[in-house]
């Protein structure tokens, strides 16, 4: 931050009083730490404690109880509004005062010279029939049912249960055994040729397969090796189609729905509603891109950055959620965490802009949410995800948060009339 063309360095020197109780209550925390003979723990006298450990020893446990009241003051005096974390040097500290210099990030000006009648239009969302029979399609796919085959014989498609275990140079690898494992052939899930191996096979053969191991396999211990995997099918099993029947319907569970023309409609309906969505949220994005090249601002590169924390952490939340951490990410695909930084960069710069562009049109439009809207709003979305209302808002970050977002929301709804 010290090279940067946007820093503001703001220096605050606290003295006299408030410096004298600052050097008072650090006695009381730093006393409370010392052992001195011929006193209890605590009790040491204030000038005994200066002559034995001296007065300086106080000095940055006071600075520390008054950094934060200082920083206040410094953006108090200066009336900018920072947008990243600041950074303070130590300027000067003795037993009469201390010196900070706070450097901070101002929010920059932000021209935004147009955001009315920029003749954006909306696409109209509509469903064909093959959509519908589409997706038809695939929802009997996945109510389809697997029956063990009379011949028992392992074909394309089938469902093999099998037992492995694999050995490179004859002996057994750790991750390399499993037994009844369920394995759909031509799903690729396994290395390449294992599965292809496995077709003309009959329920309770054994076989040696040899396969090799891809060059980019996680492993170093297995990648580029060739291997032999014991394999013996248990059963085979064939998927059946479902017909829309009773059992169907049933085993769907959609309320009302016990025909085929009320799931077409269903289908249907849930089409229309998720091409509705889609559409919306194009319109909104082309509005705020037109916007965008309306508006004038110089964005600091720190806020840019900020920015792409806050994206590596929701990306690698996002991971854990699927079982990976980042680091296993990047094996799988051969990047590294500043290559996946520099892809978020485009985001992370548009995300900013956007943000202070629609910060300054709810300034020109006076858009303003009161704390009792953004608390009734907490109630209904606590209400909506079924948590206590303080859970939520310590999730969400706090009242002040949903007051921004619906002031957020707010602004883009009147982009939306300003621009029918």
């Amino acid at each position: 931050m010290a090279n940067s063309k946007h820093v503001k360095e703001l220096p605050v020197k606290i003295e006299g009083e408030v410096w004298e109780k600052a050097l008072d209550d650090a006695f009381k925390i730093k006393v409370k730490e010392v052992k001195v003979d011929g006193f209890r723990k605590g009790k040491v006298p204030r000038d005994l404690y200066e002559k034995k450990f001296g007065k300086e020893s106080l000095f940055f446990e006071a600075a520390d109880l008054v950094l934060q009241s200082a920083y206040e003051q410094a953006i108090k005096d200066c009336d900018l509004i920072p947008v990243v974390q600041p950074s303070v040097d130590l300027k000067s500290i003795d037993e009469k005062g201390v010196e900070f210099v706070f450097k901070i990030i101002p929010k920059p000006e932000v021209n935004v010279k147009k955001y009315k009648g920029l003749k954006v239009t909306k696409e109209e969302a509509t469903v064909s029939e093959e959509e519908i029979e589409h997706e038809l399609h695939h929802l009997l796919e996945r109510y389809e049912e697997a029956v063990s085959k009379e011949d028992g014989t392992v074909e394309e498609g089938n469902i093999a249960l099998i037992d492995f275990e694999g050995f490179k140079d004859g002996v057994a690898f750790d991750g390399g055994k499993g037994e009844n494992y369920s394995l759909e052939i031509g799903s690729h899930t396994f290395i390449p040729g294992f599965e292809e191996q496995l077709v003309g096979m009959k329920t309770g053969e054994e076989k040696e397969i040899q396969v090799t191991f891809p060059e980019d396999y996680m492993s170093e211990e297995l990648k580029g090796k060739e291997v032999t995997f014991k394999v013996k099918v248990n059963e085979v099993k064939e998927k059946k189609a479902r017909e829309l029947d009773a059992e169907f319907f049933e085993d769907l569970g959609m309320e009302g729905i016990d025909t085929k023309e009320k799931l077409m409609d269903e289908i249907k309906a849930n089409i229309q509603a998720q091409k509705d969505m889609d559409a919306e949220n194009n319109y909104v994005d082309h509005l705020l891109e037109e916007v965008g090249k309306n508006t004038e601002v110089d964005i600091p590169e720190e806020m840019v950055e900020e920015e792409v924390d806050r994206l590596l952490e929701r990306f690698k939340q996002q991971m854990q959620m699927q079982g990976i951490s980042l680091d296993l990410y990047y094996q799988f695909t051969k990047t590294t965490e500043k290559e996946l930084r520099s892809q978020m960069e485009k985001d992370a710069f548009k995300n900013v802009l956007y943000r202070l562009m629609l910060e300054e049109i709810m300034n020109q439009e006076k858009i303003e949410v009161s704390v009792e809207e953004a608390e009734k709003e907490a109630e209904e979305l606590a209400n909506k995800y079924q948590m206590p209302k303080e859970e939520f808002l310590k999730n969400f970050g706090g009242i002040d948060m949903i007051q921004y977002d619906l002031e957020m929301r707010q602004v883009i709804d009147k982009l939306k009339e300003y621009n029918k």
